[in-house]
């Protein structure tokens, strides 16, 4: 997640085939931790994700040196554990990302009583409008990352409805990001980040969401990363399909005798 936000004037587009009313995102002062490490040195980090330069990436436990021009790759199982290795060229390599460790299996938040949808639709709605987000928007980010369950872990340690990784939760004073109203309130606060920094375009936001806004600057546009491309389409489809949604219920409600 980087760097300070840039300002920039109002310049919504609409970006996905149905159109649909979006409100302009108020201005964050955000500081973003850096996730996208660009050095291919040898690190004895436990677990990375290195990208190559055609766009696939791999996650491993550890990376050594065969000879000169080729590194060895150890790729991690779900536990974070060497299963096998890959031999590449090491001019192959793009990026080098630090991934936490995995998360143990037994989460104590497992627990934890489930909210029910109308309170999550309450708290989406409050972070909507207090960052001038459509709140089907954010409702179709939390399908796409969470599938709606609160307790939700990823193999990366992303948490929460909205998935914030740790490092990105800190930064948004998110102190427990499996509370359902500290994790929408950071994700919203994210998001709002994302579309103010690249001028209202809900597929970049949504990109660099999924993937970290230095790969979207890096390939000045969406990745092409299958996962990337997969989410925004995801999200952007979801999104249409709960604002045609909407407005059916609303004729319905319009027409429909008390």
């Amino acid at each position: 997640m980087s760097g300070n936000l840039e300002s920039c004037s109002p310049n919504p587009r609409m970006v996905v085939s149905y159109s649909v009313p979006y409100a302009l995102p108020s201005r964050l002062r955000l500081l973003a931790a850096a996730l996208c490490a660009a050095s291919v040195a040898i690190s004895t980090h436990a677990l990375e994700r290195v990208t190559l330069r055609n766009g696939f990436s791999y996650d491993c436990a550890r990376r050594e040196a065969v000879d000169t021009n080729h590194v060895r790759l150890y790729l991690a199982d779900e536990t974070g554990s060497s299963t096998n290795f890959i031999d590449l060229p090491a001019t192959a390599i793009a990026t080098v990302e630090p991934l936490p460790d995995p998360p143990k299996p037994a989460a104590p938040h497992a627990a934890q009583p489930q909210p029910n949808s109308a309170n999550v639709n309450d708290l989406l709605v409050h972070a909507g409008a207090q960052h001038n987000i459509d709140v089907e928007l954010l409702a179709s980010v939390v399908k796409a990352e969470s599938g709606f369950h609160p307790d939700a872990v990823s193999r990366t340690g992303a948490r929460g409805l909205m998935q914030l990784m740790p490092a990105t939760a800190r930064t948004l004073g998110v102190n427990d990001a499996f509370q359902p109203d500290q994790n929408i309130a950071g994700g919203a606060a994210y998001l709002d980040y994302l579309l103010t920094r690249y001028h209202n375009d809900i597929s970049l936001a949504l990109a660099a969401y999924n993937a970290g806004p230095g790969a979207v600057d890096r390939y000045h546009g969406v990745p092409p990363f299958r996962e990337t491309r997969a989410y925004v389409a995801r999200v952007e489809n979801e999104f249409i399909r709960r604002k045609r949604a909407a407005s059916r219920s609303a004729a319905l409600a319009v027409i429909t005798p008390h």
